[in-house]
């Protein structure tokens, strides 16, 4: 399903932003698209918001009540740090969903995405004493830029931000204990393609715990090794995914560009 937009109505859109903006707006509907492609929505909750191009700390996410497969580059609203509308807009937006990815941007100069999700794995593991296990080689991907944030009620208090600033650190990535899942990227494409690794690895993991047979644990030296190998190429390995998810969802529904 997609919202139906007037292609006038889109392309006067498209002319009065700078390219730059512009670009911001299609990545991000396109990773919008992807998340309900994937089956990680959660009806009109959790957000993905994208830093806008420029000085002003000015920021886009979804209006709020869409659906992820209805969103498009011109439907999304920019917002300050404080998550209050900047430019008219027809939609509603929801302040409260902004307070996890405003401390973010604002603590770190390089998060130009943050996303954060509800899927049932990744709730699963962030409910799990131990997080997330070496058990495969996603998860030994993803563990040495994980870190952890312990639950403190629904995201309404900005008190909250500093400590969440604190846990996440320098990481990339994120378990919200007993909430879901976040990841950070200097791009739409890295915040996307972290998170896509991260949500793999939950999966992976519920799935092996119900297996409910002996577990055959990777030595601590190839954990080590998978650590370091994971540091290098991400850049370039992001974009060569994120085109190749962008040629997937033009065959599905390129009306996210609109």
């Amino acid at each position: 399903m997609s919202v139906t937009v007037d292609p006038v109505s889109a392309s006067a859109h498209a002319e009065r932003r700078a390219p730059s903006e512009w670009q911001a707006r299609v990545d991000l509907a396109a990773a919008y698209r992807l998340v309900a492609l994937y089956g990680w929505d959660d009806l009109i909750f959790t957000h993905i918001s994208a830093r806008v191009p420029g000085p002003e700390h000015h920021f886009l996410i979804n209006p709020y009540g869409m659906l992820f497969e209805e969103i498009t580059a011109s439907s999304l609203v920019k917002v300050d740090l404080d998550g209050a509308v900047v430019e008219p807009t027809t939609y509603p937006v929801n302040p409260a969903g902004f307070t996890i990815h405003s401390a973010v941007h604002a603590a770190r100069e390089d998060a130009q995405c943050v996303m954060h999700l509800h899927t049932t794995p990744g709730v699963a593991v962030s409910a799990h004493a131990d997080g997330l296990l070496p058990l495969n080689q996603t998860a030994m991907i993803v563990r040495g830029d994980l870190a952890y944030h312990d639950y403190e009620g629904i995201a309404l208090d900005l008190a909250e931000r500093p400590r969440l600033v604190a846990d996440l650190g320098e990481r990339s990535a994120m378990l919200l204990r007993n909430h879901g899942t976040l990841t950070v990227g200097t791009s739409v494409a890295g915040a996307f393609l972290t998170m896509y690794f991260l949500e793999r690895a939950c999966a992976m993991q519920t799935a092996t715990l119900a297996g409910g047979v002996n577990i055959h644990w990777p030595s601590d030296d190839v954990q080590a090794l998978v650590t370091k190998q994971a540091r290098f190429g991400r850049g370039s390995v992001d974009q060569l995914a994120w085109n190749a998810l962008i040629r997937k969802l033009d065959k599905t529904d390129p009306s996210y560009k609109t």
